[in-house]
């Protein structure tokens, strides 16, 4: 069996929504000191909706991959149906990712996170904290949910 599958591949070849939104509603940055990767999600927001998503990543395939999948799942959804992304939803979009590469997935989802918490914050949008754990997790450790 490959390592990677299609879809990696395919997003990491040829990844969708790639590049900077001028004067974004909310910017996110995240990284992981392990391995380096670091990812910036950009997003604008329209009556509650995400009219345009884009991000620049420094990092491996899987990484680059993690990223165009979650913007390609989360544009055109409203904002409360993009916080519901996880790390495991981006993994299965993409047929999978190595143990050793779920980081990326997880780096997807606090990207996104980090976004959207960005524009709430910009706007004085009242937030639950608990929506935005990983993120605002002082302590670094990563968030990955576990297979059932």
């Amino acid at each position: 069996m490959a390592l990677y599958s299609a879809k990696v591949m395919d997003h990491f070849k040829n990844p969708r929504n790639v590049g900077i939104i001028e004067n974004a509603d909310g910017v996110g940055e995240v990284g992981n000191a392990k391995c380096g990767d670091i990812m910036k999600m950009y997003i604008k927001v329209e009556n509650g909706i995400l009219t345009d998503v884009k991000f620049e990543t420094f990092g491996c395939g899987s990484a680059i991959a993690s990223s165009s999948m979650a913007t390609e799942m989360i544009k055109g959804k409203p904002i409360s149906e993009a916080l519901q992304l996880t790390n495991k939803a981006v993994a299965e979009a993409l047929d999978g990712l190595p143990a050793h590469k779920l980081h990326c997935s997880v780096l997807a989802e606090e990207a996104v996170q980090s976004a959207i918490l960005d524009y709430y914050t910009k706007n004085n949008i009242p937030y639950d904290s608990e929506q935005f754990k990983c993120v605002l997790c002082a302590h670094g450790e990563e968030h990955v949910e576990e297979e059932e």
